[in-house]
């Protein structure tokens, strides 16, 4: 597949908006032919909004006539963005990747949506997922699997696969994602893009197909750090409608990218995550993330995190048993077609956590869980107490074939073994692309820092990646 060598990030774009070197017009009929020549191979794009689109770069293009300074008020003005499949788009079709939605035009558009909008951004679409945000490859979506750029005949990672896969292959600058036990971080890292998970809490769920309510952290996918810092500034914040949001001030991030790391910054490597990880490309990717480390001068500390093998285990009991109370809406009554739509991972997800919720097993296993994520987050916080952040890999192994585990349920949630500690204790997390591998698939690796220090995670990432890339 041909892509762009170098794709156009947010910043150059807007740089080049400025200078008048390009219009919004052309920019997004870039995007837009971009989107017609792939997307029938990729599958990335389930709604392409190319009327409406149009129409707002014409006005942009007028505004910026008019008022040059406009791009201080509105920091996103004539960016293009594509929405995973799961917000709530007002009056564009949102079908959170099942056939229940297939029809479904919302009423209202979701918070993240509204700030983006509000800051410039023009939306090109919705993004494929699995459905409901089932998923670790991409290939539960009821309109069909995503496929990897890279490799057509490879996952793209999920659940938000359209949303890495349309990154990766530059038909878009950048693409909103939701992350519940790492499905932002997963398919960046099989897709060679750059994934931020923030904290739980830290950016509005309003507005987005839930899936697990004390999970989901609202993210982005973007082509470099300083592109993600520059999107969270704009959809962090506390949130009157989403009361799990959490009322802190929202840091110029963009601004605390290049400030020194500091001569004593400490980076973890848990000893448990190194147990049985035999993949010769993930650790090859993690001696070369060591090796960007110690050019920065940064200290290695191994350090443990006991309770980390609990981590599957407690995250697939409490997601589907917030799985199965989230689908119960979804009734055919007020919307929506009937329940007969639900795919074979819905139906499982749904059993497994009405099962765990019942009489009689609710203390066995729900409680249990919720004790076990207790411990897991009381590891995070003494490790914090000894590192600044923590390095691990993002996936035990690169994207792998298109239906070689779809067919077994157990190795596909196995694949999530390095990210759903993370959610399971609200941290912020940022998936790094590091190379590729002998058969051209992206490796990477995540860091990980203490809840609400987005500032540190991005400025570590800032200086890692400029270290290993360049940028």
């Amino acid at each position: 597949m041909t892509k762009m060598d170098q794709p156009k990030t947010i910043h150059h774009l807007l740089a080049d908006l400025k200078a008048k070197k390009i219009s919004v017009t052309e920019i997004v009929a870039d995007y837009l032919a971009e989107i017609a020549k792939q997307n029938g191979e990729l599958n990335a794009f389930l709604t392409i909004a190319a009327e409406e689109a149009k129409a707002q770069a014409k006005a942009a293009d007028a505004t910026i006539a008019k008022d040059p300074a406009i791009f201080t008020q509105k920091p996103l003005f004539g960016i293009p963005v594509g929405h995973k499949d799961l917000f709530l788009t007002r009056g564009l079709k949102t079908t959170a990747g099942s056939k229940v939605l297939a029809n479904y035009i919302p009423q209202y558009s979701g918070t993240v949506v509204k700030k983006l909008e509000n800051a410039g951004a023009i939306t090109l679409g919705k993004l494929n997922c699995d459905a409901w945000a089932h998923g670790a490859s991409g290939e539960n979506s009821d309109f069909g699997p995503t496929k990897n750029p890279h490799n057509l005949d490879y996952v793209p990672g999920g659940s938000s696969s359209g949303s890495a896969a349309a990154v990766a292959a530059d038909l878009l600058p950048f693409a909103t994602g939701t992350d519940t036990g790492g499905s932002i971080r997963e398919p960046a890292n099989f897709c060679g893009v750059v994934g931020l998970k923030p904290s739980y809490g830290r950016v509005s769920r309003y507005g987005i197909v839930a899936m697990a309510s004390s999970l989901d952290s609202i993210g982005h996918l973007t082509h470099d750090v300083h592109d993600a810092a520059a999107v969270l500034e704009i959809t962090a914040g506390k949130d009157p409608f989403d009361a799990t949001t959490v009322v802190l001030p929202v840091p110029r991030y963009t601004k605390l990218l290049d400030q020194p790391l500091g001569k004593n910054f400490k980076v973890g490597i848990a000893k448990e995550y190194l147990e049985g990880l035999t993949d010769p490309d993930v650790l090859a990717s993690l001696a070369v993330a060591k090796e960007a480390l110690a050019e920065l001068g940064v200290e290695l500390v191994e350090i443990s995190l006991p309770h980390t093998k609990y981590g599957i285990a407690a995250y697939y009991i409490v997601q589907p048993a917030e799985v199965s109370s989230n689908l119960a809406r979804y009734d055919s009554i007020r919307y929506g077609n009937t329940r007969a739509g639900f795919g074979d991972e819905a139906k499982r997800r749904i059993m497994i956590g009405t099962y765990t919720l019942s009489a009689g097993y609710y203390d066995a296993y729900y409680l249990k869980a919720m004790k076990v994520r207790t411990l897991i987050r009381r590891d995070f916080d003494q490790a914090f107490g000894q590192v600044d952040a923590i390095l691990s890999p993002t996936s035990p192994t690169p994207a792998f074939k298109l239906g070689q585990n779809t067919n077994d349920p157990l190795s596909m949630y196995l694949a999530d073994i390095y990210t759903v500690t993370a959610n399971l204790a609200g941290l912020p997390g940022i998936a790094l692309p590091t190379g590729k591998n002998k058969n051209n698939l992206p490796l990477g690796i995540q860091f990980l820092t203490a809840q609400y220090t987005e500032e540190k995670l991005l400025n570590l990432a800032y200086h890692f990646e400029k270290t290993l890339h360049g940028k």
